[in-house]
């Protein structure tokens, strides 16, 4: 049960005065949070938090006021001019002076009524909102606040700015926030008082109470004491979570998988190459945790093409070894034939049958398949999220490998492991992760880095061209298929946009196909599944020689000998998928090419993202920069359950306080394993505030 102190907090927003079922609608689209399936709640506009200020404080007068400013102005009602009867484009004015000149307070569509009430003719009142100077007379249009001067002190002197949406008024989102954080109650304090004392942290209340009155533009930055008290609070209740997650994952003791190494020095014998020494470790820190007791819980970073799926390929053949099946799970069917691809021929040298499960399959073929994983006949099941329905049976799942994990959520990573008894668990992904967002997104997660590309990979040589060069590098292109080389050219949409002025994959193939005829294939994400096998084919077999796609190309498409990859708008892109889509090429033994597309002019952060680019094939290198450039927003993709979008906390601000609350978490843990203690208490309260329910839920089950 959630403690009672926190129902006005938990109650529907629209108990608030003045909000309804619409304006709870609009006032959803701007909250930093999953809003999916339940109603928005008074706890919600708390973490709407401004990120700007107004300064109603600068009174010039009405001469002094300069152009498009905002000011406040104490003025005295001269006389109203309605608009002229049947003419309603024509304003209703109102005029009004003080001792420095004359100003007209201009309203479209007014109602004279309610102005002749406000502004009465010789009353003094305090006008406040944007400055306008038309042929060199003075006016302000739809004032901001009018309020009379008897009444000044009503007239916040900073206002604070809030995201908006349309059909949302700046004053009735501040009205209802406020009316939200006047609900807050008194919570005891769950934040260490020696920790408060060092970082300088006020307390929660008086933090939001700040962020929402503030006095200067310091109190709404990310980086002043307010913001950043909320903010570590938000990171404690997400590493809490995951401690909390993990420990309970741990309990469900796994079982030792050892092995005499028979079935993974055959593989080894099959490879065409030797392992990197990062692979190499890799392979050494999955062993180590598969021979224990507890369940291994470890995320593989690789660049791409850094031979994550041979690693886990080693794993499972460990897993064979001592008696049990393998199940890798791809996010989708063409990465999950891809992975089988390679799987196969090696599963087969060591005597082990590996197979395909995705939505796909015609029903006999499934069959078989369901059949062969309830015998333990295939050791390794390679699929999609097919694996986790109900009639797939194993005989004795032991790991579970998933790929491109963040794509997956929570509870589908759950669903796969419930299909053995508490097998382990290796997470791979191509995105390279700054360890400040391993952090946030898994907690204290063992990772395992591959850090060389394998054998034989040749450097990619990376340019950047204007659009307007765009004929001479199709005339290059041209020369470069005749000599029987292979191109990928990218595009960021499926169709034309009438929003964007950007040439679509359609468009762009359409195009190419008058130049270079039968020679031009098309794979985009709106395509069946059957489709865009077909187009990959051909591709693969020679039989298209340049494909034009959107992102779909973006992770795991393997086509050894494309050698050119042209990136068209890259400025529309962002550095970690300008990285991946660089990835597909540099995959053979032959020299290639990556060719940035740009419209001028560029602003300074594609600029930048370019320059990078150019300057480095490190994926570690280019994600930690990313994530200077522009934050945590979506470097690991769009943001959906699983990735670590915080309501509050920004990594690119606040980065420095992660470390600190995963020890605060894992010291609070050790000391009182149950939150039953005062504090213990208290920080349940954090984990109810901030969506963490299923970590108490966790505590409950034991």
């Amino acid at each position: 049960m959630r403690p009672s102190v926190l129902d006005p907090l938990f109650a529907p927003a629209t108990t608030l005065e003045g909000i309804g079922t619409r304006l709870a609608g609009l006032i959803s689209n701007v909250v930093p949070a999953d809003l999916t399936g339940r109603p928005l709640r008074v706890r919600d506009l708390l973490f709407v938090l401004p990120h700007a200020l107004i300064d109603r404080s600068n009174r010039p007068g009405v001469a002094r006021a300069p152009q498009g400013a905002i000011v406040t102005l104490s003025l005295t009602v001269a006389g109203h001019q309605p608009a002229p009867r049947g003419r309603k484009n024509v304003p209703y004015r109102v005029f009004a002076f003080d001792e420095t000149g004359e100003i007209a307070l201009t309203f479209f569509h007014a109602q004279a009524a309610y102005l002749e009430k406000v502004l009465p003719i010789g009353a003094k009142v305090l006008v406040s909102g944007r400055m306008d100077w038309f042929n060199g007379r003075p006016s302000m249009v739809h004032p901001d606040h009018i309020v009379p001067a008897s009444d000044a002190a009503s007239l916040p002197s900073f206002e604070p700015v809030y995201p908006l949406t349309a059909g949302l008024s700046p004053k009735v989102l501040r009205r209802a926030i406020s009316h939200a954080v006047a609900r807050l109650p008194e919570l005891p304090e769950w934040q260490d008082e020696s920790l408060r004392a060092k970082l300088d942290m006020p307390s929660f209340k008086n933090a939001l109470q700040r962020l929402h009155d503030p006095q200067c533009a310091q109190d709404v930055s990310p980086e002043g004491k307010w913001w950043r008290r909320v903010a570590y609070d938000e990171f404690l209740a997400s590493q809490l979570s995951l401690a909390l997650v993990r420990a309970r994952t741990r309990r469900l003791a796994g079982r030792p998988l050892l092995g005499d190494g028979t079935l993974a020095a055959r593989i080894r014998a099959a490879l065409p190459y030797r392992l990197t020494p990062s692979q190499e470790q890799a392979v050494a820190d999955i062993f180590a945790d598969l021979g224990r007791e507890e369940r291994m819980l470890r995320m593989l970073q690789g660049d791409v093409g850094a031979g994550k799926t041979v690693v886990a390929l080693m794993a499972m053949a460990r897993a064979a070894e001592a008696g049990g099946q393998s199940a890798l799970m791809a996010p989708t069917e063409l990465l999950a034939r891809q992975h089988l691809a390679t799987i196969a021929p090696l599963a087969e040298a060591a005597g082990l049958k590996a197979a395909l499960l995705t939505g796909r399959e015609k029903s006999r073929e499934r069959q078989a398949v369901l059949e062969g994983i309830a015998s333990s006949e295939i050791a390794f099941v390679v699929g999609t999220h097919a694996l986790f329905q109900e009639q797939v049976r194993f005989r004795d799942l032991v790991l579970t490998v998933i790929d491109e994990q963040h794509r997956f959520g929570v509870h589908q990573r759950l669903a796969l492991s419930a299909k053995g008894a508490a097998p382990d668990m290796l997470v791979m992904t191509a995105t390279p992760i700054p360890r400040t967002l391993v952090l946030s997104a898994f907690g204290d997660m063992d990772v395992s880095r591959l850090t060389e590309k394998p054998a034989g990979r040749k450097p990619i040589r990376t340019v950047t061209m204007p659009a307007e060069r765009q004929g001479e590098l199709i005339e290059r292109l041209k020369g470069a298929i005749a000599e029987g080389q292979k191109v990928y050219w990218i595009c960021p949409l499926v169709e034309e946009s009438e929003e964007l002025d950007v040439t679509s994959a359609e468009d762009r193939a359409a195009a190419l196909k008058q130049v270079l005829g039968g020679k031009v294939g098309l794979v985009h994400g709106r395509m069946a599944a059957r489709e865009k096998d077909e187009a990959m084919s051909a591709f693969r077999s020679g039989e298209t020689r340049l494909l034009v796609g959107t992102t779909v190309v973006e992770v795991g498409v393997d086509v050894p000998d494309a050698t050119i990859i042209v990136i068209e708008h890259a400025e529309r892109f962002g550095l970690a998928q300008l990285h991946q889509l660089r990835g597909r090429v540099g995959r053979g033994d032959r020299p290639s090419s990556c060719v940035l597309l740009y419209k001028p002019p560029l602003n300074d952060m594609a600029k930048r993202r370019l320059a990078v680019l150019r300057e480095t094939e490190d994926g570690f290198l280019i994600a930690e920069e990313d994530l200077r450039l522009r934050g945590e927003g979506d470097l690991l993709g769009t943001r959906q359950s699983g990735t670590p979008g915080f309501q509050v906390a920004r990594l690119e601000f606040h980065a420095d306080l992660l470390a600190t609350a995963r020890d605060d978490a894992r010291l609070i843990l050790a000391r009182d394993p149950e939150l039953a203690s005062p504090r213990g208490e208290a920080l349940r309260l954090l984990l109810y505030l901030f969506g963490r329910d299923e970590a108490v839920r966790l505590l409950r089950a034991g």
